[in-house]
């Protein structure tokens, strides 16, 4: 039997958000040890066979130069976006590789620092770049930005000419820390994407504003019930939201309920409530209902890494059992959404003393798997390396449900 090439590979993942907030593609990080030489093509059949029309955009991130040089040779013209490092193209043999996959129709994205811009006679050879903004390059771009309506420098009236703004239309940016700067380039810079979202800056601009669950997923699962569609369909919704689950789920429990045995997961809540009543909460959910678009990245990020940790640790088990997998991977960063610790908001409802090992405690049978979610969000090949060895978790495996979750992933295309 031939070896899978996802036995000889550590992947990670990285979102790329659009514009609209939602997500155009996943950068993935393919990194091989020193020893082993990787199979590029190998690898790439390995994902068109996972991959369908619907699947996310792929921008292949290889995190060594071995890697990158077999997938430029053995790219075909219709592969995924391949990655190249500014800095290696100073090794010649990805120089000439990068020239010779060009003529061939490969799509390369460039990635690198903004003062590094390549020369021209090989900037050429890519189709688009991932670039990284320097401090003053940040300051420009802010500097460039036109203030807010209703704001007290709008309220100034006009100001000198603004300086150009360094952000590059079409172009994809990562290391973006503030919502400020991300605003700049998605809404004022045309920028085509952003790789990762910057999470912490966002959350911590609403911080005045109570967190509420989405608008838009409320209403979804509204219809959901008017069209009669089936128990998995409103769970699987309810599941995309983790503070509208979390709220369901403390409301379910609450003395006004008056239920006699605790609700510890989502579908017993909704078997428990019937559909009239799941209906009227969710109409008095409506009006309080969050409609910040700069959220929809940190819900879907934590919807993912949820995913992510039912499907690593799904090994014939049970729906209950997956159902709490789930939940435990949806509900272990609501700290970051309430701004309280997570053992204080998680003692709040009757649930599995796994879920809350796991979290908190990080101990427990699903410890492994939610801790390997969280890594493989990440490019640290040693942390993954490691967690494989300390929960005795297969690599292949690790890395074939990280892809499996991925190609399920959908993105609108235009």
């Amino acid at each position: 039997m031939v070896q899978s090439v996802l036995g000889s590979l550590i992947l990670g993942y990285r979102p790329l958000w659009n514009r609209a907030r939602k997500l155009a593609g996943i950068q993935l990080y393919a990194h091989n040890e020193a020893s082993a030489t990787v199979d590029g093509g190998h690898l790439l059949r390995t994902l068109q066979e996972l991959w369908s029309a619907s699947s996310p955009p792929l921008l292949i991130s290889a995190q060594t130069r071995q890697l990158l040089c077999d997938l430029l040779e053995n790219a075909p013209r219709a592969a995924p976006w391949i990655e190249v490092r500014g800095e290696w193209l100073s090794d010649s043999a990805i120089y000439d590789r990068v020239k010779a996959a060009h003529q061939r129709g490969l799509r390369m994205v460039w990635r690198g620092d903004m003062d590094k811009l390549p020369e021209p006679e090989i900037a050429r050879c890519f189709d688009n770049s991932l670039l990284t903004l320097r401090p003053e390059d940040a300051v420009a771009a802010l500097q460039a930005t036109p203030p807010r309506p209703g704001s007290a420098a709008a309220a100034a009236g006009p100001v000198a000419k603004r300086t150009p703004s360094p952000v590059l239309a079409g172009q994809m940016y990562e290391n973006i820390a503030s919502r400020a700067l991300m605003e700049h380039c998605l809404d004022q810079g045309n920028a085509m994407a952003l790789a990762g979202w910057p999470t912490e800056d966002v959350l911590y601009s609403l911080r005045h504003h109570p967190q509420q669950p989405s608008h838009a997923v409320i209403f979804k699962l509204m219809k959901a019930i008017d069209d009669e569609q089936s128990l998995e369909t409103f769970e699987d919704i309810m599941g995309e939201d983790p503070l509208l689950a979390y709220r369901f789920m403390v409301y379910t429990n609450s003395a006004a309920l008056g239920l006699r045995t605790g609700i510890d997961s989502l579908r017993r809540g909704l078997v428990m409530m019937g559909y009239s009543s799941i209906k009227r909460w969710l109409s008095d959910q409506l009006p309080h209902a969050s409609t910040e678009a700069n959220m929809q990245p940190v819900r879907e990020a934590m919807v993912i890494r949820a995913q992510l940790t039912a499907r690593l640790l799904d090994a014939g088990i049970e729906n209950d059992l997956r159902r709490e997998i789930y939940l435990c991977g949806l509900l272990s960063q609501l700290d970051e959404l309430l701004g309280e610790p997570l053992g204080t908001i998680l003692k709040r409802l009757p649930l599995s003393e796994r879920i809350y090992d796991a979290t908190v405690l990080r101990t427990g049978p699903y410890t492994g798997g939610l801790q390997m979610a969280c890594a493989l969000e990440t490019d640290d090949a040693s942390a993954i390396r490691q967690l494989c060895e300390t929960f005795e978790m297969d690599l292949e495996e690790v890395n074939r449900a990280l892809l499996r979750v991925l190609s399920d992933l959908e993105v609108e295309r235009k």
